[in-house]
């Protein structure tokens, strides 16, 4: 009887991913649409020869894109950095993903658990023409939003907080506690540009953010009301949410000790 083969050390690889969300059902693999995950898999059995499971950081909607999401994947020792990042986009079969790096990382590392902080970017264009170049990459306002009344207001969230008024109603979190550490709103061109950055956030909770401000941002609402919107830990008592097409996932953050192979 032939001995069974020893299967091929692995190399734990952190990567780093930018899509275009458009037309995907989001990070997840679902049976109703074509994901970022189910795409990244696919190709990596082709780059490793077996099943390789892809986890990301976190996931992002349908529609959402991300500029820097982070996963990991185990892969043959034999591959490095190069060889993952050529290999993953050789394979892909949508332009809508890239892989940008990897890196190979402590065996323990976990993508999602070890992330300490993460970052958002939402874009408003604010013009009363349509967005037709980038009608699937911002929320378009017809009216011209104040951002200095927006960036007022947004400081009311920073901090620790029963968020439950900017928590969608499907959340699956066990607490609607979170601490904010940023959030700004500025003017970048013909945009509004609305970043946040914490450990972790609730679902839609950055989408609920920008319907809210919106709302300042055309004089509907004051800084108080906002406020007085957190304090209610009430979804009916925030703003709408705004649409996916305008987030980003921009940044994920991990300590360097969980980084080093």
């Amino acid at each position: 009887m032939a001995e069974a083969k020893t299967p091929p050390p692995l190399q734990r690889m952190l990567i780093t991913i930018e899509y275009d969300g458009t037309g995907l059902v989001g990070w997840q693999r679902q049976d109703n649409g074509p994901s970022v995950q189910a795409y990244l898999e696919a190709a990596a059995e082709k780059l490793t020869n077996q099943p390789t499971p892809i986890q990301g950081s976190g996931r992002t909607d349908a529609g959402v894109h991300a500029c820097a999401q982070a996963a990991h994947l185990d892969v043959p020792a034999s591959l490095n950095s190069y060889a993952v990042i050529n290999g993953l986009n050789a394979w892909l079969e949508t332009a809508q993903i890239s892989v940008l790096s990897a890196q190979p990382v402590r065996p323990e590392f976990h993508a999602r658990f070890d992330a300490t902080e993460r970052g958002y970017l939402y874009r408003i264009l604010d013009r009363r023409m349509p967005a037709s170049l980038r009608r699937h990459h911002v929320w378009h306002h017809r009216r011209k939003l104040d951002v200095e009344a927006m960036n007022k207001a947004a400081q009311q969230l920073i901090g620790q907080h029963d968020f439950t008024s900017f928590r969608a109603t499907g959340c699956q979190a066990n607490s609607p506690m979170r601490t904010l550490d940023r959030l700004s709103v500025s003017r970048e061109g013909d945009e509004v540009h609305i970043r946040a950055r914490a450990r972790s956030f609730l679902y839609h909770q950055v989408r609920n953010f920008t319907g809210t401000l919106a709302l300042v941002g055309t004089g509907k609402w004051t800084s108080e009301d906002v406020r007085a919107a957190l304090e209610a830990k009430d979804r009916t008592k925030a703003g709408p949410t705004a649409p996916p097409h305008g987030l980003y996932l921009t940044d994920i953050f991990y300590p360097k000790e969980k980084l080093g192979s």
